[in-house]
């Protein structure tokens, strides 16, 4: 049975984020009437552990319910997906912290948006890498940082930032930071004129920011990536573009049996090509739910956090992500091969435009060359079990 979240998360995609997905997309504008939807149905707060009093979803159902919300608008589950993997990084690594226990608990009361920045000028995409150190002084910091993409940033409560750990440290040694909007001041640098995910608003932010050094998330970053951002990140993203693909098979089968009811006694041509489709899309959602299953059952494990620092578990994560990326705009074609010229008109009901278009953006988030570029040298060390 379905978590009641992921019900909600159902009724919300149907009844308020498809409603306005076209708007959304068109304006390039924030998915507002989504996000209050999942607001007031505490969805914000699913990935927070029950102890502190949100629904302490596991990744499977947290993927679930960004598959839904998919199925009515990508950009609306992009943010979700988005949010939830913020909201892990604190409650999976900072909860030694009374501040960030308290913080997710204000979270669950007033369903806060989180928003991500870890890109910046100058490291070429690579996520693993910053220019930018926090300044300590006293009991306060100092962040300010030049970011290429700003998911969202300008519409959050506040931003989960990648920095160097200090002036001192190299590249690659960084912490999060928990960034909140009032003290936080953004400058817009780029524009975000994008062929799909356009609802996301993600363009290029200047910020200068300081808080208590309290908001610095304990730890490592390279231990939060790989145990918490990179897992969540790849899982939750191939169940929204699952959805995405599945909102476009499911035009085309209503297309289908539309042309079987004209013909009583005939299978229509395109029937078999949905088969295929139907198939292919079935394979995308075993495949993300296969993997968030395992997660959650290594979670159950005294050593699952441990583990997720092995070669193995880097290129399972991997894998899923380019897969899906690459399995969603194949799907959506075969949809749109399915339903021809009405597939391909903006003002149809069977329009694939938008679906589409927002599928054409996975392989791109972290690109998938260069998560095969660090796939190759792993696999040339990895003996099989």
């Amino acid at each position: 049975m379905a978590h009641a979240l992921v019900q909600a998360a159902r009724l919300i995609a149907t009844g308020v984020a498809a409603k306005h997905a076209q708007d959304v997309d068109r304006e390039a504008r924030f998915p507002h009437e989504s996000i209050a939807a999942m607001k007031e149905a505490k969805l914000l707060s699913a990935a927070v552990p029950k102890e502190l009093g949100g629904a302490g979803l596991g990744l499977r159902e947290l993927g679930n319910m960004c598959a839904a919300i998919g199925q009515g608008c990508g950009s609306s589950a992009m943010v979700l997906a988005m949010h939830h993997i913020q909201v892990a990084c604190i409650a999976r690594h900072a909860l030694q912290s009374p501040y960030f226990r308290q913080y997710l608990q204000d979270l669950v009361t007033h369903q806060w948006v989180l928003a991500s920045m870890t890109s910046e000028v100058g490291t070429s995409g690579d996520t693993r890498s910053s220019v930018t150190a926090v300044e300590r002084n006293g009991d306060r910091f100092v962040l300010n940082k030049d970011a290429t993409t700003g998911s969202y940033c300008a519409h959050a409560d506040a931003i989960l930032v990648t920095c160097r750990r200090d002036n001192d440290a190299p590249r690659s040694d960084q912490v999060l930071v928990l960034v909140r909007s009032q003290d936080a001041k953004l400058k817009q640098t780029t524009t975000w004129d994008t062929m799909g995910m356009r609802g996301t608003c993600s363009p290029g932010f200047r910020l200068e920011s300081s808080g208590p050094i309290e908001q610095i998330v304990p730890g490592s970053f390279a231990d939060s990536s790989a145990q918490s951002m990179v897992p969540y990140s790849h899982v939750l993203w191939a169940s929204l573009w699952q959805g995405i693909a599945a909102d476009a098979v499911g035009r085309a089968a209503t297309y289908v049996r539309g042309e079987a009811r004209k013909k009583p006694g005939e299978i229509p041509s395109t029937a078999f090509l949905l088969s295929r489709a139907t198939q292919d899309l079935q394979v995308m959602r075993h495949h993300w739910q296969s993997v968030a299953g395992e997660f959650d059952a290594l979670e159950a494990g005294a050593s699952g956090m441990e583990a997720l620092l092995s070669m193995p578990w880097a290129l399972k994560f991997n894998n899923l992500k380019m897969a899906s990326s690459e399995a969603a705009p194949k799907i959506v074609h075969q949809a749109l091969q399915i339903t021809g010229i009405l597939g391909y008109k903006n003002d149809s009901p069977f329009s694939v435009n938008r679906q589409y278009r927002d599928a054409l953006s996975g392989s791109l988030m972290i690109s998938n060359e260069r998560i095969t570029a660090k796939n190759a040298p792993m696999l040339l060390v990895l003996k099989d079990d």
